[in-house]
């Protein structure tokens, strides 16, 4: 699983990159794998069945961008693979991952991007398996008054230099609360989740092809059939 933290994905929120401000002074936080305490890898496998039991749910998000700039809409999930986000107006913004890729259309600009899903850390959310123990190093657990938090990077090669995720629960009953995208320059797009509930979702709205025209994407116009020239009269 590679958590390669673009722009694309910081759009996600992914777009999908996306927790509150920064969570309260922990009580107590280790860092790296294996020094997490049995307490705190007990709040990993938490939020581990959490995430894995997670089905159709439907709530509102309040996304930060990294220059203080708030956009809030409607959160679509249903595990595994699929999200949509739908910004609301004056953002021509939509972030849909529809099992394979993240498509992000935007409206006002006129831009239509995607990639594969397993390159945004949307994965760690909507894999089909969760399991933060293979491939996901867990760098660090925090509690605060009531929940906690974790920070994910991928454990491979470079691309841990390249970002990370932080995710925020609530304690008791255990409830997603958001999650903060940090990206290899250290930007960080915050997003803080509200009335997440489970709800049937028309699946149609995990689709998204590019709605624009071939002008708008840059297509060179097709040339127009030449003319059949009209039959000369007989000059003889």
């Amino acid at each position: 699983m590679t958590l390669r933290i673009s722009n694309l994905a910081l759009a996600a929120a992914l777009s999908l990159g996306l927790m509150v401000s920064a969570p309260p002074a922990p009580a107590r936080a280790q860092t790296a794998t294996a020094a997490l305490s049995a307490h705190d890898l007990a709040l990993v496998n938490q939020a581990t069945a959490y995430l894995q039991g997670l089905g159709e749910v439907q709530g509102r998000f309040e996304q930060t961008n990294p220059r203080g700039v708030v956009s809030t809409g409607d959160i679509y999930l249903k595990r595994p693979g699929k999200a949509r986000f739908q910004y609301d107006p004056p953002s021509g913004l939509v972030v849909v991952s529809d099992g394979r890729n993240v498509s992000v259309y935007d409206s006002r600009l006129k831009t239509f991007d995607r990639t594969p899903l397993g390159a945004t850390p949307l994965a760690i959310l909507l894999a089909r398996q969760v399991r933060l123990d293979q491939d996901v190093e867990v760098t660090r657990v925090g509690s605060y008054e009531d929940g906690f938090y974790l920070t994910a990077r991928n454990a491979n090669g470079q691309a841990q230099t390249e970002g990370y995720i932080t995710l925020v629960f609530g304690g008791s009953p255990t409830t997603l609360r958001g999650w903060t995208l940090v990206d290899g320059q250290g930007q960080a797009t915050r997003v803080k989740i509200a009335s997440l509930k489970p709800q049937p979702i028309n699946p149609e709205i995990f689709v998204l092809n590019d709605p624009r025209s071939a002008a708008d994407r840059g297509a060179a116009p097709k040339a127009a059939p030449p003319k059949a020239e009209k039959p000369q009269p007989n000059q003889g």
